[in-house]
């Protein structure tokens, strides 16, 4: 099953197109052509296709201006950049300040692998306001996800049976279920989108990133990298580190683990998350609806999994809320310490024997959307995934490793632990145990770390730093909750972001904001 995050695990993002659809683009010829020389034509941005999860076009930016997009081509393969093209989706919000006080184009990427940029940048987009007026704020979807030559796998009915299969599986039979699930769900991707699965790697979007730079006009990319986005960035850092403008890193991936590591680290990540949610219930002056204590809240938890193991419930008719679903649910919750209400009430209500509510917060995880269609969040996180991760799992190396994860985590581990058969018969291979992110000669990078972080544990700002190299990662620490720091709205963080970004002053290294 995929992981249950957006950055590296599985996070967050109409009719399943057709596989001609999937792969619009991928037969345009450059030859001859010199790609960093085209013009892009802006223009009013449509309301977001199914690939990037639907809904209304964006809402004017708060002077009334229009969020613009527009189609850059790229070598579908960078290692015959003369080949077939495909196109890369972009966004922009232009610069509000004083024109001659822009500095350029500052280049977002809010992780997953597999969300999409064009459609997060505007839902996000009066968070980053006071960079506006410096900057032109600018999204995309990596190739592989939304507009960009999306990934696809698996319809919609067959996508609602694989995520009610049990991702923890108890005995051979229920194993068996689970890895025919993942086999069909890979080969279906292989069948639909064989050209795109060589293409869709970190280093390739690196590339078309270092493309993009050049047909924005800039000397330098300045960029925004959050949770997934940090990797991408570290990628790009490697491989173009004199291009490296000013950067920031929020929700920072470790980039010298390997998946297992990965996937450990996050059950960790997601039980100290949980950890805090249960304090913060039982501390309220309100009486905690969930539980008597702390721990009584996490007791109350593992015995409804375990329940709805044997028995689910009711979720979204005709669906119903199995315990993968349900820890599914509860994942999303801890995205952000806003969220822990909805996991309050959605526990409350299971535990009356309605699941509607965690099912829904499980959807969304999941990029399912209210009328049944999903986006291709999962089919491009596990794409990009595969392509970047070498190690495939076997059933016997997962059971060798369940004691540790379930150490861990009573609730997250098994599902973490199962998580890593991910890629088992994927059609490519994995380019790496983990990237590479020396960037010798870099700019400085600030990097972000919050201690509360479930899904990319704080402890990987500080691995972060170390692989960036000497003189290039500065590590500044938000002892906060939820995944990333500056979303938070803490002030210290947004004036050491914001003074970066926006004046060059690089804060002090081992900066705590609380």
């Amino acid at each position: 099953m995929p992981r249950p995050s957006l950055p590296r695990a599985a996070a967050l993002t109409a009719t399943v197109v057709l596989l001609t659809s999937a792969l619009a683009g991928c037969g345009d010829d450059a030859e001859d052509e010199d790609l960093s020389a085209q013009k892009l034509s802006w223009k009013d941005c449509p309301a977001p296709s199914q690939a990037q999860g639907g809904g209304p076009s964006p809402s004017p930016l708060p002077d009334d201006g229009a969020w613009q997009c527009a189609t850059m081509k790229a070598p579908l393969d960078w290692d015959d950049p003369e080949g077939d093209t495909i196109g890369i989706e972009l966004i922009r919000a232009q610069a509000s300040g004083e024109r001659g006080r822009r500095i350029g184009s500052l280049v977002f990427n809010f992780g997953g692998p597999g969300g999409s940029g064009v459609t997060t940048l505007p839902a996000f987009g009066e968070e980053y306001e006071t960079l506006r007026t410096r900057y032109d704020l600018v999204s995309f979807d990596p190739r592989g996800v939304g507009r960009s030559a999306a990934v696809w796998c698996e319809s919609d009915q067959q996508l609602d049976a694989y995520f009610q299969l049990d991702a923890t599986p108890d005995d051979a039979a229920e194993r068996t279920e689970l890895l025919d699930g993942v086999k069909q769900f890979n080969d279906a991707c292989e069948d639909r989108s064989e050209r795109m699965l060589p293409h869709v790697a970190t280093t390739d979007a690196a590339r078309d990133m270092d493309l993009m730079r050049q047909v924005l006009g800039d000397d330098k990319l300045h960029y925004f990298g959050i949770s997934y986005g940090t990797e991408l960035g570290g990628v790009y850092a490697h491989l173009f580190p004199k291009n490296v403008g000013r950067a920031v890193f929020d929700a920072v991936v470790d980039p010298t683990q390997t998946p297992e590591q990965g996937s450990l680290g996050q059950a960790k990540g997601f039980q100290r998350a949980l950890d805090n949610f249960a304090e913060d219930c039982v501390s309220q002056e309100e009486e905690c609806p969930i539980g008597d204590s702390a721990q009584d809240v996490k007791d109350r938890i593992a015995r409804l999994l375990e329940d709805l193991d044997a028995r689910p419930i009711p979720g979204v008719f005709p669906r119903e809320l199995t315990q993968t679903a349900a820890t599914n649910g509860i994942a999303q919750a801890l995205y952000s310490q806003d969220f822990w209400q909805y996991l309050t009430d959605g526990l409350e209500q299971a535990y009356d024997g309605d699941g509607q509510i965690l099912m829904l917060l499980s959807d969304s995880l999941n990029g399912r959307s209210e009328n049944g269609e999903y986006s291709n969040l999962v089919p491009a996180n596990i794409s990009i995934n595969c392509a970047d991760d070498k190690p495939r799992y076997t059933v016997a190396q997962v059971q060798r490793a369940l004691p540790e994860f379930r150490a861990a985590s009573e609730v997250f581990g098994d599902f973490l632990a199962w998580s890593m058969l991910s890629c088992t018969d994927w059609a490519v291979p994995g380019a790496a145990d983990h990237p590479d992110v020396s960037a010798p000669g870099s700019a400085p990078i600030l990097v972000v770390g919050n201690t509360g972080d479930p899904a990319t544990p704080y402890e990987g700002a500080r691995k972060m730093v170390r692989a960036l190299g000497e003189g290039v990662g500065v590590e500044l620490t938000y002892r906060g909750q939820g995944h990333g720091a500056y979303d938070s709205e803490n002030k210290c963080v947004r004036n050491a972001v914001d003074g970066y970004l926006l004046d060059g002053r690089v804060p002090k290294a081992g900066t705590v904001c609380s």
